[in-house]
């Protein structure tokens, strides 16, 4: 399940580590099977307690190696179904994230977490995004993977138009945008969906139009702007200072 054909086809990831473990058992029904060393297994025993017999196996450390693809392995990695919900599911709530062709897992997985973080209701990964399931997107995540609904949509054009038909006001976190952050405090009380680019390129113009507002974020020294990921962060904890203010 390292090929993210093998996880698509089999509707199966890996949680490696006890944090991952731990988020994934939250949702137990879709915990397949535990693996885990001899040591990691004593060491976390309160943790694998409530799984039923037979759900957990005890393995030798170099097998684990092999399932997880950490520098460190911790002896304990989850076999876990997959998770995504359909595109209404994560666009049921008063504040979302659209990501459009996010490519790097560290940051996928760190929206994801920061979404989590800020009390938003869902995460839709659209267009080129990287898979939610692989292991650095699960990792970077830090559990919160398994509180936040995702939703995969091959369309970020569809997913922008969907995010306006459940009643969401649809920004756009864009550089050039004609809306500062600092003076968007109506527009941020609204239910909301923030629309995030590509790492690189940002947003693709057609897609940025499709938003009902462009908004930049002020830059007050001489950096030529914030990574993806803060970016992100700064803007759904801006609307979640509003909403729950």
């Amino acid at each position: 399940m390292s090929r993210r054909s093998v996880r698509t086809e089999r509707r199966l990831f890996l949680a490696d580590g006890p944090k991952a473990v731990e988020g994934a058992l939250e949702v137990p029904d879709r915990v397949m099977e535990v693996f885990a060393t001899v040591a990691a297994a004593e060491q976390h025993a309160g943790l694998l307690a409530g799984l039923p017999d037979g759900r957990v196996t005890l393995v030798e450390s170099r097998a684990l190696d092999l399932l997880s693809d950490s520098v460190t392995p911790a002896g304990l990695v989850a076999v876990v179904e997959h998770l995504d919900v359909p595109l209404a599911g994560a666009l049921a709530a008063p504040l979302v994230a659209i990501c459009a062709d996010v490519r790097d897992p560290g940051n996928a997985g760190t929206i994801i977490r920061t979404a989590d973080a800020a009390g938003a209701g869902g995460v839709v990964l659209a267009g080129d995004s990287v898979d939610a399931y692989n292991p650095k997107t699960v990792r970077a995540s830090v559990g919160s993977l398994f509180h936040v609904p995702v939703a995969v949509e091959r369309d970020p054009a569809l997913a922008v138009r969907a995010a306006q038909e459940a009643g969401l006001t649809v920004l756009a976190a864009e550089g050039g945008g004609e809306v500062d952050l600092y003076d968007a405090d109506e527009l941020l009380a609204a239910p909301t969906a923030w629309l995030f680019g590509n790492e690189a390129w940002g947003l693709p113009a057609g897609l940025a139009e499709l938003a009902d507002h462009r908004v930049r974020i002020p830059i007050h020294g001489r950096a030529e702007s914030l990574n993806l990921a803060t970016a992100a962060a700064v803007c759904l904890y801006a609307s979640a200072r509003v909403q729950r203010g």
